[in-house]
């Protein structure tokens, strides 16, 4: 119930900062008030909406840093720990461990069962007796 209710609250902040953010003027606003934009500074007083903002910025932004940082130690402190999990076959499964050569090494030879046998080479296939029967039907006899 504490999560869901930081969580809203959270949001909320996070809103709030959205707005305050883009209601402050930037650094090129003073150049706005001679074609009549300055007027809209009085409705926070005399010194202007600047003060008000961005004392209002700073503390939600040190409200939303604090709401983060609480909500993360309270979740890695109230993690339940892992149950080992029933994996069946695969948990009964050994796989045999392999040599390791050490470094500098190289690594050991493969057994014969594990490498595959080679292709014969192009010398060793015969030759279709189709095709030496068309070369000598086409030298004529002398």
């Amino acid at each position: 119930m504490l999560m869901l209710i930081l969580n809203v609250v959270y949001v909320l902040v996070a809103i709030a900062m959205i707005v305050l953010i883009l209601l402050q003027r930037g650094a090129g606003a003073a150049a706005g008030s001679g074609f009549g934009a300055g007027a809209s500074g009085t409705v926070f007083g005399a010194r202007g909406a600047s003060n008000f903002l961005s004392k209002s910025t700073k503390w939600l932004a040190v409200v939303f840093f604090g709401i983060s940082l609480f909500m993360a130690w309270y979740a890695t402190h109230s993690a339940r720990p892992v149950v080992q999990q029933d994996l069946g076959v695969m948990g009964q499964l050994e796989v045999p461990a392999a040599p390791v050569a050490a470094p500098g090494e190289l690594p050991p030879p493969a057994a014969a069962s594990e490498v595959p046998a080679a292709a014969p080479a192009a010398s060793e296939v015969p030759a279709p007796a189709q095709e030496e029967n068309a070369q000598e039907a086409a030298t004529p006899a002398e």
